[in-house]
């Protein structure tokens, strides 16, 4: 296990306290704790509120409630602003409609390596046991579980997990879950965080990938490790999807490595403080 690495765990969500609080929960029953969680809230109304506030009162790191006006879904600002106030070297994303394996942040830090980023991918959980899940607070589910789909993505085998860091999906730039994702804090300020054009579903975390690629930093995945449960959920409206492929398209052409409209908003570059 590495030592001396502090992280920050972000957890977007919106309007969805039930799915947060099963989050949380699995948070709380980490084999390693992060240092601190960062929730991520893109204009949730005041029950989300009130069970972070509650939480807190018992959790076992600090807890931090980053909100946002509704104005839409805008996923890239709310990141942002949550990592401009991430105090940790090391930064591990989640979304909030997840449930953790109980190794999800040791497998995290044991693959962290300089000069590169990390992307994972979930397991998916049909209706029914998510809504058993969400009602029993169980927030471990197995290969053998009914309503499992992908069981490939629930096997924990460590010298797999290890072996297929730099091997899986290499080359292709586009694989990349945002909902399991983590980074280099530094990093990601280096190209200005995620790029606040996106806005409405999808892109914008494929799109920071290729911005830290194209600056130098590798894409590593986590397989056989890194676990999530995905709870059911119908889609997000993905009408503004085609303006965000020609963004997201548009980097890949160009080159790019730091977007105009980013976390510089909310961080001074300079001194090192949110904003």
């Amino acid at each position: 296990m590495k030592r001396g690495i502090k992280t920050s765990l972000i957890i977007s969500t919106y309007n969805w306290p039930e799915a947060l609080n099963l989050c949380l929960l699995s948070v709380t029953r980490q084999s390693v704790l992060p240092d601190e969680v960062i929730i991520a809230d893109d204009g949730s109304t005041f029950e989300t509120a009130e069970l972070i506030d509650k939480i807190r009162l018992s959790f076992p790191v600090p807890l931090i409630h980053v909100w946002q006006e509704d104005e839409g879904f805008q996923l890239a600002k709310i990141r942002n602003k949550a990592i401009a106030h991430a105090r940790h070297e090391y930064i591990i994303q989640i979304d909030g409609d997840l449930v953790l394996h109980k190794h999800f942040i040791k497998d995290h830090i044991e693959l962290s390596k300089p000069g590169t980023f990390i992307t994972g991918s979930r397991v998916l959980m049909n209706k029914s046991l998510s809504e058993e899940l969400l009602s029993t607070r169980v927030t471990n589910a197995s290969v053998f579980s009914s309503g499992v789909k992908n069981h490939f993505n629930i096997l924990r085998i460590k010298f797999l997990r290890d072996y297929f860091a730099d091997r899986y999906k290499q080359k292709d730039m586009l694989y990349l879950r945002g909902c399991n994702m983590a980074f280099w804090r530094d990093d990601i300020i280096k190209v200005n965080g995620y790029n606040e054009e996106f806005k409405g579903w999808g892109k914008e975390d494929n799109e920071i990938a290729v911005r830290l690629i194209n600056s130098g930093i590798k894409k590593r995945a986590i397989k056989f490790g890194g676990i999530v449960f995905h709870i059911y959920h119908s889609e997000n409206c993905r009408a503004q999807s085609h303006e965000n492929e020609t963004r997201l398209a548009n980097a890949i052409k160009h080159k790019i490595t730091y977007c105009q409209r980013g976390i510089s908003q909310y961080y001074n570059l300079r001194t090192g403080i949110s904003i």
